[in-house]
């Protein structure tokens, strides 16, 4: 009987009958991993494995071997983290585990968590849940946070990609997989709960988990029916501190042919001076900023152009002082039945939930003002303005409310059959849907206190400042607590409704061939309609212009900004964002806004998508002696059509691409295996940056040009072509342990990027920021992993075993430059955004009996996060600073059915921190994460 197909992309065994001595799946380890749940199927002696079977019984090293058996018996390039045990996944979320995968890196840690999901340095990763695409809201990925670490089975990452594979996403592939209930013998019940404390917010939070299976054996064949469901809440608190963007600034000197006062800000023009403009903001590598640096100036008033000495500095100071509470409830139902050991039907809904709400305390003042100067200092050897003390700036707190939820379901019915000796098929139908909201709320209080005195860069590139005190007034201004010093000013009501459903149909199959070098035909074909929408309201912005003091049922007072690890107002009175919430219709009407009854979203967009999909691929074998060459050649085929409807017009798209895939193996010892793939795969723009409808914005600071954004219904998909080697030697007992290289390479043709270009609208110029083809790159990288558990160590270090991963990178982009009038004069090269250099984890492991412990220590290097905008004199790229973290986790067993567990992250309480380019001179932002401390029992009968 030939082997009962899981799913075609982990289908077919590495290796048949005909190379039993080469590598090969241990039934014997599966079954000791899996408490039994795997089932075995014969053909020709041959023993292969389905891979859902896994259950692994509260065993770190069980968990790592799980993994490398599957990265073993894969042809693709492929790393998976296995649950340590039913509804225990090694970290608080998937996100968090997935750092520890060589070639993996995440970012923009925000709200006490992990957010952001790179493979290889690329960051457009297609996430499917049990192999099938799954999306939030109109975007084309998942929030993987979103996604319970209680309800998952496990994670594969793939790397590479077959023919049988979803095509997009040039990154690679996140699988999460669930449990079912064939992956147990009989009834199964587990219970999970914790505690989690976090330091910045002092709350503690409940996790709690519950799982329910059962089997039955009946006369119509076997009946199984699983449901999971998980409930997590998070308080949390984000404090950070930013010194604002670079501008040029007149020295205390000025040139006699010019009116400018003595350290006044630079503008691009100025009434004494020629418009050139008098300097280019928005360069790639910002103003010179070398002692002495000048510009060319030439005086309205005649005479020749000077080279004129300026400074540069920042425009503002700024202090945010976050707070919120997350939910994520989540449920999973699995039903599977079984007439026969040919059949089997499953049917699975899938829901996950997301509700935020957060404030932004957010403490603001401009430090760019000239009217009365004051005491300055240089960075030495450089024309940086470090320390300065500026008169009368103007200065603002703003109270936000931010609340927003997703709601995301997915229902699916799939079959797989065995249709005689030689033929297996699998059919797949699924729908899904997903909404998101969001609506933020914020009223800004201002003033104009007597003075700020500033140190743009105080130590570790974190600012400080304080407030001067008039002391002919009859309240201390330096006190910001009170409230006779603000005016309540601008409003600002806004509102997002996205949301996007699809349904997908797949049929695959896979066709056994006579004895020879090609071994099967797998085939299939898959459709999928997807819709996607964007709505947005936004109010108008006006000013009360009220004193705060008059109305005490909006006042707030925040304290613990940066949480006092830096020289600045502990303390400050601000508008009460959890009123705003409240009484916003109050609010409302106080403004003149519409109430709740009388607004509407307008929508944005709404789009169509139609993919056709279908391959056909070959597995190989050819055994040359103790060793086996084997491998798989597959050609995909895609065609996409999309429907685009827009606020003020629509157009339609269609494109297709022929993307071919192959990969060999080769042992060339029983334990040491060569793989080389190549694959082309490609990118498809979001949603949302087929927008076509441009938003113009007028000059508000006299450069001499509005901007203007927009989308474009005519961007092509980006293509990559990629390439992979990698040696790997499995080895010790059971074949558990493996140690790895892989070089790799991505060559990328039509990046998207923002292309800037000058138009003209309605007879004003406008700098016009599009997405756009505009830029191709490469990546080439190196990986390096291991996982070892030593043999024969003294009893005291038995069960002593360590897992680690180390990954370089190098990447080029190539980035057009643009003149003033937005004409292409040149082209710069850039890394990749959000590719550090190196990154590496470490992980030690240590049971003993019914202990056990890991200790996790995760690093990557600095990198480009973002562009800034264009209006400045410091650099574009905003670099964040090489970042790490170092967790623990225990947990004990009781007794063979209680575990109790005790969990901690962020040991070292770190500081994250970013830059322009330059860390030594132009430091940017700072921001603080929580330690958490969680504490919980798991029980299973």
């Amino acid at each position: 009987m030939t082997p009962k197909i899981n799913n075609l992309e982990e289908k077919t065994p590495l290796f048949s009958a005909k190379s039993k001595k080469s590598l090969g799946l241990s039934v014997a380890m599966l079954m000791a991993i899996s408490g039994g749940a795997g089932q075995a199927f014969a053909q020709d002696d041959e023993k292969v494995f389905e891979l859902d079977a896994f259950v692994v019984e509260n065993s770190i090293r069980d968990s790592l071997a799980a993994g490398v058996e599957i990265k073993k018996n894969s042809r693709q390039m492929i790393d998976a983290l296995v649950a340590e045990d039913i509804g225990k996944f090694p970290d608080n979320n998937v996100v968090e585990a997935l750092q520890r995968v060589a070639g993996v890196q995440t970012t923009d840690r925000a709200r006490g968590e992990v957010n952001t999901v790179t493979i290889r340095g690329l960051n457009d990763v297609t996430t499917t849940v049990n192999g099938r695409n799954i999306f939030t809201s109109s975007g084309r990925s998942v929030a993987l946070a979103d996604i319970p670490a209680s309800l998952v089975n496990r994670v594969n990452v793939y790397k590479t990609r077959s023919a049988s594979q979803i095509e997009h996403g040039i990154a690679g592939v996140i699988d999460v997989r669930t449990q079912r209930p064939f992956n147990f013998d009989g009834q199964k019940t587990v219970l999970a709960a914790r505690g989690i404390y976090s330091e910045l917010s002092d709350e503690f939070d409940p996790n709690v988990s519950a799982l329910f299976s059962n089997v039955w054996e009946t006369d119509g064949g076997k009946f199984g029916a699983l449901f999971n469901v998980s409930f997590a809440e998070s308080n949390w608190t984000d404090k950070s501190i930013t010194a604002g963007a670079m501008v040029p600034f007149i020295t205390e000197n000025p040139p006699a042919d010019f009116t400018f006062a003595p350290l006044e800000r630079l503008f691009t023009t100025h009434p004494s001076a020629v418009e050139n403009p008098l300097w280019q903001p928005g360069l790639e590598a910002g103003l010179p900023f070398n002692e002495g640096a000048t510009l060319p100036l030439t005086p309205v008033s005649g005479g020749a152009t000077q080279q004129v000495p300026y400074y540069l500095t920042r425009d503002a100071v700024f202090s945010a002082d976050f707070y919120g509470k997350r939910e994520r409830p989540a449920a999973n139902l699995s039903l599977q039945f079984a007439p026969d050991d040919n059949t089997t039907y499953t049917f699975e809904a899938f829901y996950n939930g997301y509700r935020e709400s957060f404030n932004n305390n957010l403490m603001f003042s401009l430090a760019d003002w000239w009217g009365n100067p004051g005491d300055f200092e240089l960075i030495p050897g450089t024309n940086i303005i470090k320390e300065r003390t500026v008169g009368n700036p103007f200065s603002f707190m703003s109270g936000d409310r931010t609340e927003q939820k997703t709601d995301s379901y997915l229902y699916a019915l799939s079959g797989e059959w065995q249709v005689g000796s030689k033929l297996s098929m699998t059919a797949d139908l699924s729908y899904q849907k997903s909404e998101f909201s969001v609506d933020f709320l914020a009223i800004q209080t201002n003033r104009i206190p007597p003075s700020i005195s500033v140190d743009f860069n105080a130590g570790g590139g974190v600012p400080a400042f304080s407030f001067g005190d008039d002391p002919n007034t009859a309240v201390d201004e330096s006190d910001l607590t009170v409230a006779e010093l603000w005016n309540i000013g601008p409003f600002f009501d806004n509102a997002d409704r996205d949301e996007g459903d699809a349904t997908e149909l797949k049929v695959d199959g896979v066709y056994e061939l006579e004895e020879g070098f090609f071994e099967n035909i797998g085939f299939g074909i898959r459709y999928d309609t997807r819709s996607a929408s964007e709505a947005e309201y936004r109010s108008g912005v006006s000013d009360l212009n009220q004193p705060l003091a008059n109305y005490p049922e909006m006042q707030y007072v925040n304290s613990g900004y940066y949480d006092g690890r830096t020289d600045i107002p502990a303390s400050a009175m601000l508008i009460n964002a959890d009123y705003l919430s409240a009484e916003r219709d109050t609010v409302r009407a106080l403004y003149g806004y519409p109430t709740s009854s009388e607004f509407s979203i307008a929508k944005n967009f709404e789009i169509e998508e139609k993919t056709l999909s279908a391959y056909v691929q070959t597995d190989f074998m050819r055994d040359f002696g103790d060793q086996a060459l084997s491998g798989q050649v597959g050609l995909r085929y895609v065609k996409v059509d999309r429907d685009l409807d827009f606020i003020s017009s629509s157009s339609s798209t269609s494109g297709d691409s022929i993307l071919p895939s192959a990969v060999v193996l080769y042992d060339l010892t029983p334990d040491l295996r060569l793989r080389a793939s190549y694959g082309e795969t490609v990118r498809y723009a979001g949603f949302g940056a087929l927008n076509p409808n441009i938003t113009y914005v007028e000059d508000v600071t006299n450069i001499g040009y509005g901007t203007a954004s927009g989308g474009n219904p005519n961007l092509a998909p980006t293509e990559s072509k990629n390439y992979d080697l990698s040696l790997e030697r499995y080895f010790g007992e059971k074949g558990a342990n493996m140690v790895y290289a892989t070089a790799f390479k991505r060559k990328i043709e039509g990046l998207v990027i923002d292309f800037v270009n000058r138009v003209n609208y309605e007879g004003y110029d406008y700098i016009l920021s599009q997405p756009d083809n505009a830029s191709n790159g490469e990546l080439d990288g190196l990986e390096f992993g291991l996982v070892w558990f030593p043999e024969n160590l003294p009893d005291w270090a038995e069960g002593f075993g360590i897992q680690a991963s180390y990954t370089t990178l190098d990447s080029i982009q190539d980035i057009p430059i643009t003149n003033d009038a937005g004409e292409v004069v040149g082209t710069d090269t850039t890394p990749f955004f959000a590719v550090s250099d190196s990154s590496y984890s470490v992980v030690l492991a240590y049971e003993k009996e019914r202990f056990s412990s890991r200790l996790s220590y995760v690093w990557r290097d600095d990198f480009l996060h973002h562009y800034e905008a264009r209006l400045f004199a410091n650099p574009l790229g905003v670099y964040n600073t090489a970042q790490q973290s170092l967790d623990l986790q225990l947990s004990y067993n009781v007794s063979e059915d209680l575990v109790l567990t005790l969990d901690a992250t962020n040991l070292t309480d770190e500081e994250f921190h970013s830059y322009y380019e330059y860390p030594d001179t132009h430091n940017f932002g700072n921001w603080l994460i929580s330690r958490t401390v969680s504490i919980g029992a798991r029980y299973s009968f």
